[in-house]
């Protein structure tokens, strides 16, 4: 109920503030075509386009998913506990994973994102636009791609990094949830928030974890943003995707789908359990939730008083599909969940029709 409550206001506010905005001299930008706020803005809306056009062929597909990824490597390399004892803990959302890239992206917890750097540095050079920018930009536009996610918020003026991010600030899938939560607390993000980010692995895959089987997802609809990768990974586990026995990952229940064992351990973790199963059967809360994470992670290091909101220029995601509806992947019911949340009985859900679900790799376009 309070949940609920909380919405209704931030509804109201976000009408005044639609109101207010009606109002707001717009500029006219050289292109023609766009208006903005600000005249500053103006400068994104070719940048957007090359983005969504050449990048992610307007597509939720590898590329979208992996700038989706880029932005929380580079953003969470920053330690405020270890900056308050003199020392140099990375810069955040400073695009040191861009600019420093022989190094950082060959730190264990990186690999797999030299592919989507090598991709996206090409564009940062025809454009005017800071490295640190272009990384948070191009994730808040992945979401965009992909049907059921939340339009997410962009500021526009961040300053790009000098010097690159040490390693080890990056949690690591076999970390143990002690050592993930305190590393998410000191970039300022509570046990439950932790889970609220997960939210990305429902658009995830995994290329570098096991080699042998490049862009596994981690739920069976990666191509859009809803809620059943919080159910999967609530399921009893029976087998590996690729090699067994890789470091960081246990059995998943599907065929084709990978479960890495820090999401595996957070769900069933007393601290994140009943947030985790609370995502099951709520897309509301899902999509209420991530862009308030998102928008903190996009933040960390950052001087927020020197950037401009041109959040506009971010465009609508597309609704999820008519037929999309949390349900048990075909071959798994009620009787495959392994239950956690000490509070709550996990939700009963229809199971798909036809043979046991096999979960294809993600497509690289």
């Amino acid at each position: 109920m309070a949940f609920k409550a909380l919405l209704s206001i931030v509804a109201l506010v976000a009408t005044f503030q639609g109101a207010s905005a009606a109002l707001t001299r717009r500029v006219a930008c050289p292109d023609g075509k766009n208006t903005a706020t600000n005249a500053a803005c103006c400068a994104l809306f070719p940048i957007r386009d090359d983005i969504i056009n050449n990048l992610f062929h307007n597509q939720c597909a590898e590329e979208a998913h992996e700038s989706l990824r880029l932005t929380f490597h580079d953003a969470v390399a920053f330690s405020p506990s270890a900056q308050a004892r003199g020392q140099f803990a990375g810069g955040g959302a400073d695009g040191s994973i861009m600019l420093f890239s022989e190094l950082e992206t060959n730190f264990h917890a990186n690999l797999g994102t030299d592919e989507i750097v090598a991709l996206q540095k090409p564009m940062v050079a025809r454009h005017n636009i800071s490295s640190a920018d272009f990384i948070q930009f191009a994730g808040a536009l992945a979401l965009t791609m992909c049907p059921g996610a939340p339009r997410i918020d962009f500021l526009l003026g961040r300053k790009d990094a000098t010097q690159a991010a040490p390693d080890g600030l990056v949690p690591e899938p076999f970390d143990t949830i002690d050592k993930i939560l305190a590393r998410m607390l000191d970039v300022g993000f509570q046990d439950f928030e932790v889970v609220w980010l997960l939210s990305a692995h429902t658009i995830a895959a995994a290329d570098r974890v096991d080699d042998t089987i490049p862009r596994t997802p981690f739920d069976s609809t990666p191509e859009i943003f809803d809620t059943q990768f919080f159910i999967e990974t609530q399921l009893r586990g029976q087998t590996f995707p690729g090699e067994g026995g890789v470091h960081g990952t246990v059995t998943s229940p599907l065929r084709g789908e990978m479960r890495l064992q820090s999401d595996h351990l957070l769900a069933r973790d007393s601290r994140t359990a009943c947030e985790w199963q609370s995502f099951t059967n709520d897309q509301e809360k899902f999509v209420e939730t991530f862009p308030d994470v998102m928008g903190r992670l996009a933040l960390l290091g950052v001087d927020q008083s020197t950037l401009v909101d041109c959040s506009e220029v971010i465009p609508q995601p597309p609704p999820l599909p008519a037929s999309s509806r949390p349900h048990f992947p075909a071959g798994k019911t009620h009787a495959d969940v392994e239950q956690a949340c000490a509070d709550t009985p996990f939700p009963t859900f229809p199971t798909d029709l036809g043979p046991a679900t096999s979960v294809a790799p993600v497509p690289n376009v």
